[in-house]
């Protein structure tokens, strides 16, 4: 096994074990979009599954958004191939989100309506905990997104319960770059397909990733000084109101 590879599942345990994002008994509802983030994601999780002795059980779901990409049925394939429990919901959430009443801010539309039904899901297949793929550089520009368009200093978080601890959100990639998920899935064929959506590289997101990708340029310790800075707070020098 390559070092890289060893290197990614080595950061993934290190995460689950930094933050305790899985226990014994779990039972793991994972999204799974189909792009690599999350195929990357699930298929870490279920290889994870037969070398360590803490048990969990794994269910992948996916919400397909409407735009008729034919990603569902290559994860029916995907998912029964690994023989896992699976639901894939079939939605217009896409469509509306993008519709013409809708074009101030189809994105957090449409991530609203996922998640609820992500949470939904969980609770009727009594699973306690949701996987989500978001890695190391989502944090970053989530964490820049929230200043620069929210003015707050907040970001994504490895770990957060929801509902007084009914559900719990983990983020087992999160010690990762997207680089090293980016060869992982195309190395082991996690490639499934365009997503469809309509505004898919036109976000401010992709503006962050832009002015990210210009700075590291020059300094390749950008994004993790940015991430380190995260646990190195220094509240006294923050400002508060009175």
């Amino acid at each position: 096994m390559a070092y890289w590879e060893k290197e990614i599942r080595s950061l993934m345990g290190k995460s689950i074990h930094r933050y305790g994002l899985i226990q014994d008994g779990d039972r793991i509802l994972v999204g799974v979009s189909g792009g690599k983030d999350s195929l990357t994601l699930l298929h870490l999780l279920n290889e994870r599954r037969k070398r360590v002795p803490v048990r969990y059980e794994l269910v992948p779901v996916h919400i397909d958004l409407g735009f008729d990409t034919g990603r569902a049925e290559i994860l029916k394939d995907l998912f029964e191939s690994k023989d896992l429990s699976y639901r894939i919901e079939f939605t217009d959430i896409g469509k509306r989100a993008n519709s013409s009443e809708n074009r101030e801010n189809p994105c957090f539309l449409c991530s609203w309506e996922r998640r609820k039904r992500l949470f939904h899901l969980a609770h009727h297949f009594k699973c306690n905990k949701i996987a989500l793929g978001h890695h190391q550089d989502d944090i970053i520009e989530t964490f820049l997104l929230n200043i620069f368009y929210s003015a707050e200093i907040s970001a994504m978080l490895p770990l957060q319960p929801l509902f007084k601890g009914k559900i719990t959100l983990i983020r087992p990639l999160a010690l990762i770059e997207e680089k090293t998920i980016e060869r992982f899935s195309r190395e082991n064929g996690l490639l499934v397909g365009s997503s469809g959506c309509p505004v898919s590289g036109k976000t401010k997101r992709k503006e962050v990733k832009e002015l990210l990708e210009t700075l590291a340029k020059k300094n390749r310790k950008i994004r993790g000084n940015i991430f380190r800075s995260l646990s190195n707070i220094k509240m006294e020098y923050l400002l508060w109101k009175r």
